[in-house]
């Protein structure tokens, strides 16, 4: 036997106070004892299945689950155990006949993963913590109990009665363990009761089969056999079940269930079916006395026959693939040679059936996984309160098993709404891959490397020269663990998982080891096949490196291994940043970064980790992450990660802490770091370093400078061949376009090239759309722009784009401003408000406030207005202009429509001054605005007309032809009013 990971239950029992009892008998009388002792456990642990490892002084050590896993191998070592017991008590009595003592123990029964050993190199069968607890469980056991560890018992729960012990300190773990006390084993009981209590779905066609051979055999008085065949917890049970409650009293239903161990079961389930039967009838042959085989054949028949001649009968057997040979000739027997008796049949079994008796007679009525909308319908009734997400999770990961999704939810129930894979589903499908021949598994267990989906040209990189791949295959497919599927290679043959569970099943039994090489190799095989998958190419180096660092730290191939890896999952990390998929960015370069043996690579790797931190809202711990690079890379004198640290740590305080984080500072950070990387020579630094310049001219809404910092930052990005970098770059020199003073239809058209290069569909093309729809609504195109800014949004939502919502609120203030649909855009800014306060943002977020200020404003909700303008100007730091500006625009509109004109004059007047020192036209001509609304709540008309030409001037600069034609209307009206006053 190879080594092997199994989860097998290990039995570890110990005779108590052996110390007395050598006291009290010589040395050859109690080895006498003591053997017998041994002798009477090992015969009842064998019997149930389990295999004794060995006998350490007075203790006895068992495994269920080794050679071969059972999935009731949990239940057989309880089973075992109890058994031990009253064995126990039956030699006490000789014993104290014979000697005058009496012996006690102590057991201790846990469930958990073992690597199995070679027996033939002298190996222990089992090692690991399963073993090393069951021991402690003993110990901790008093004198006759039995403790059952938390994985036993949920493997056995429906089966036994118990009581809970502790929490309990065993030597070893590191936290309290609660076992519990085995009171009852419950005879017949199932380890883990199926819910029969929820509504039938689906299975109605099959259901229609099964009741249209009964009405069959009623009609033509003749004996029908039909198999329900299917994978373990697909539903046999449950159809049989609701066929016999559709027969109801049309006929007289017998049921029988097949053992899958034991002494004497070959007719134990029609044993069952007489102790069921209320009476026989008269004359009938009792098969209690038959002798012989052929003898029981005619006995069991001749009973059935007698049966049927009284009303129709229908025999339920379930389990028969588990059957004797014996009995599946007594069911052929019965169907071949009964005549004229109005019977059904019908047996419920595992596909393996098959591969015992190929040429099984009667109907075989197959389930199939139950198809999505059906599982939905199970689910609803099933997890009443299961969180909606780890419902849909159930779903994808049971693929349409009932039993499986059952467990799944009552599992996620007790463990607190977490979704893992119980240890019964566990246990059932390795029971299922240990009947595999060796070949046969060890093709699934390259299959398995390879993920759900594989190839046929893999597994043959993967398998043995002799292997004989392409027939193993097939094998597999007829038993239902593979099947053929679309291939996602070119010219490359596919097959997939029947089950995903099948495949980690598959892939949990392969040694560490033996899993390192598989890994490494499917790596190679994926990189001669010219594949374009670096990111897999960099998973499966990827683990082949843990395994191996796990096994042989000190292995000098690790560190090329390593670096391999790394490198391709940087690359694939890289690329997630470009098309925006943050998450992926974060997960990648997180786990590029812990396999890079290279310093000065990993703490570059730190860095773009950290970009990508601030894309998932993560700000503190990206500025966290910073700090350690920025330490460690002074520590080991590397300049250059140093400052790109520094620069990207400056640009994200200035949101997290704008008041300590001015642009003054930015700006000397920007040209420290500036000349850091000119000496260097570094182009990506030179772009980073310029980038952050442009930050701290934004700051000041000095966006024509900006702009032009851009273009510096864009020009290093091309030479640097970094294409994130210069997409970030371009993205927002027309973002400072817009902003700034650049007439309308220069930006357009900018923008519209951008998008010829990027596409619509991505994150540089969903703001490029936001910037169009702005720009839309400037020129009074309305529909257009509601049209650009809708596309836009759901763009963001198809692309889960994690910053969309502070985008589209940034634009949404302009949109809804010029459009004048302000309710527009209060929810749209108070959704973005909502989430940059969230994450700990203030930067954006004191701007955002006095947009939403505007927003209530013009709702006429002045309270919450006030608010949200007096936050604005709280968050701002004193040199965040737009903040400022906007703040005390609306700020002064609140003050005036109170009627308190001198503070209202007074704060429009400090905002058109702070505007004035920008370029920023569109702001500009909308403090204007507020200048005049002002002035004309306090009656100051004549004052308002300069202010209102003003507006018209600066608006049409920036072709904002909506508030020029707004401005132009006010004037018409002030300079009505006047004529008409004069």
């Amino acid at each position: 036997m190879a080594e092997a990971r199994k989860t097998v239950t290990i039995v570890f029992s110990d005779v108590a106070g052996s110390t007395s009892l050598g006291d009290r008998l010589d040395p050859e009388a109690l080895r006498r004892v003591m053997e017998r002792y041994f002798a009477e456990m090992r015969s009842v642990l064998e019997r149930h299945g389990g295999m004794v490892e060995k006998f350490i002084g007075d203790a006895v050590m068992a495994a269920f689950g080794i050679p071969a896993t059972h999935e009731d191998d949990a239940l057989r070592a309880v089973r075992a155990a109890a058994e031990m017991g009253g064995r126990l008590a039956a030699l006490n009595e000789e014993l104290e006949r014979e000697r005058g003592i009496s012996l006690q123990v102590r057991t201790g029964v846990n469930t958990g993963e073992v690597v199995t050993g070679d027996p033939a190199g002298g190996q222990f069968y089992a090692t690991g913590d399963a073993v090393n607890v069951a021991k402690r469980l003993e110990q901790a056991a008093q004198p006759g109990e039995v403790l059952l560890g938390e994985h036993t018992y949920r493997l056995v729960q429906d089966a036994v009665r118990v009581e809970l012990v502790g929490p309990l300190t065993l030597k070893g773990k590191g936290g309290p363990v609660a076992p519990y006390r085995l009171l009852e084993v419950v005879e017949g009981a199932p380890a883990v009761a199926r819910r029969l209590d929820t509504p039938f779905v689906g299975r109605l066609e099959e259901l229609a089969r099964l009741l249209g051979s009964f009405n069959r055999s009623v009609g033509e008085k003749m004996p029908l056999l039909v198999t329900v065949l299917g994978a373990a917890g697909l539903g046999k049970t449950r159809l049989a079940g609701e066929l016999i409650a559709d027969i109801g009293e049309r006929a007289t239903v017998l049921e029988g269930r097949c053992l899958s161990y034991g002494e004497g079961i070959t007719f134990w389930p029609l044993q069952q079916i007489l102790r069921g039967l209320r009476e026989r009838p008269v004359g009938a042959p009792e098969p209690e006395r038959a002798r012989g085989t052929e003898e029981s054949f005619w006995v069991y028949r001749k009973l059935f026959e007698a049966l049927a001649k009284e009303r129709p009968l229908v025999l339920v057997l379930e389990d028969i693939h588990w059957a004797e040979p014996t009995l599946l000739d007594l069911i052929e027997h019965i169907v071949e040679w009964t005549r004229e008796a109005r019977m059904l049949i019908v047996c419920v079994a595992r596909p393996e059936l098959l591969d015992e008796r190929p040429g099984w007679p009667g109907e075989l009525v197959e389930l199939e996984p139950l198809p999505r909308e059906e599982a939905e319908t199970l689910v609803a009734t099933l997890a009443v309160g299961v969180d909606p997400a780890i419902r849909v999770r159930a779903i994808e990961v049971a693929e349409g098993n009932p039993l499986f999704l059952e467990q799944l939810l009552a599992l996620a129930e007790e463990d607190g709404h977490e979704l893992a894979v119980p240890d019964t589903i566990q246990a059932l499908l390795s029971a299922r891959l240990d009947r595999l021949a060796p070949g046969e598994r060890a093709l699934l267990e390259a299959a398995a490397v390879v993920g759900k989906e594989f190839w046929l040209n893999a597994v043959l990189h993967l398998s043995a020269p002799e292997a004989e791949v392409s027939a193993l295959l097939q094998r597999l497919v007829r038993r239902g663990l593979i099947q053929p599927e679309r291939s996602s290679l070119p010219d490359e043959d596919a097959f997939r998982f029947g089950h995903i569970l099948i495949r980690d099943a598959a892939y949990s039994g392969i040694s560490k080891e033996i899993r390192a090489e598989l890994h490494e190799r499917f790596a190679d095989w994926l990189g001669e096949a010219e594949s374009p998958y670096g990111e897999i190419v960099g998973y499966h180096l990827e683990q082949a490196y843990r395994y191996r660092a796990e096994l042989s730290p000190n292995d000098p191939a690790l560190r090329a291994l390593g670096d391999r890896a790394s490198d391709l999952l940087a690359h694939a990390g890289q690329h997630a940043l470009l098309r925006s998929d943050y998450a992926a960015a974060v997960n990648l370069l997180d786990r590029a970064r812990s396999l890079q043996s290279d310093d000065p690579s990993r703490l570059s790797l730190s860095v773009w980790l950290a970009e990508a931190l601030e894309f998932t809202g993560k700000l503190e711990q990206e500025r966290s992450l910073l700090n350690d690079v920025i330490e460690e890379a002074r520590e080991r004198g590397d300049q250059r990660n140093e400052w790109l640290a520094l620069v990207r740590y400056a640009a994200v305080s200035s949101f997290v802490e704008p008041q300590e984080w001015m642009a003054d500072r930015i700006k000397e950070t920007a040209e420290r770091a500036l000349r850091v990387f000119e000496a260097l020579a570094d182009d990506h630094g030179l772009a980073r370093a310029w980038r952050l310049a442009a930050q701290a001219s934004w700051e000041q809404n000095h966006y024509d400078e900006a702009a032009r910092q851009f273009a510096r930052a864009l020009r290093h990005a091309r030479r640097a061949g970094d294409e994130q970098e210069e997409l970030v770059a371009l993205d927002y020199l027309l973002f400072a376009m817009y902003e700034g003073s650049a007439h309308v239809s220069e930006v357009r058209r900018q923008i519209d090239r951008f998008l010829a290069r990027v596409g619509e569909s991505s994150a540089s093309g969903f703001r490029a759309l936001l910037m169009l729809a702005g720009l839309c609504a400037m020129e009074g195109a309305a529909d257009e722009s509601r049209r650009l800014f809708d596309r836009a949004k759901s763009i963001g939502e198809e692309l889960r784009l994690d910053w969309a919502p502070r985008s589209t609120a940034v634009f949404a203030q302009d949109v809804g401003l010029l459009l004048g649909d302000a309710e527009f855009a209060e929810r749209e800014l108070r959704a973005g408000y909502e989430f940059l306060e969230a994450i700990g943002e203030r930067g954006i977020r004191s701007t955002m406030a006095a947009h939403l200020a505007d927003a209530l404003y013009r709702l006429d909700r002045k309270a919450d207005a006030e608010h949200f303008a007096d936050l604005s100007l709280e968050l701002t730091s004193t040199d965040d202009i737009a903040s400022q500006v906007r703040g005390r625009a609306v700020k002064a509109k609140l003050l005036a429509a109170k009627g308190e004109y001198d503070a209202a004059y007074h704060l429009a007047r400090e905002a058109v001054g702070l505007s004035d020192d920008t370029d920023d036209l569109f702001m500009q001509g909308q403090v204007l605005m507020a200048q005049a609304e002002v002035l004309r709540l306090g009656g100051r008309e004549a004052e308002a007309i300069p202010v209102l030409r003003q507006a018209v001037e600066v608006s049409e600069r920036k072709g904002n032809v909506v508030t020029a034609q707004q401005a132009r209307a006010l004037l018409a009206g002030l300079h009505a009013g006047t004529q008409a006053s004069s």
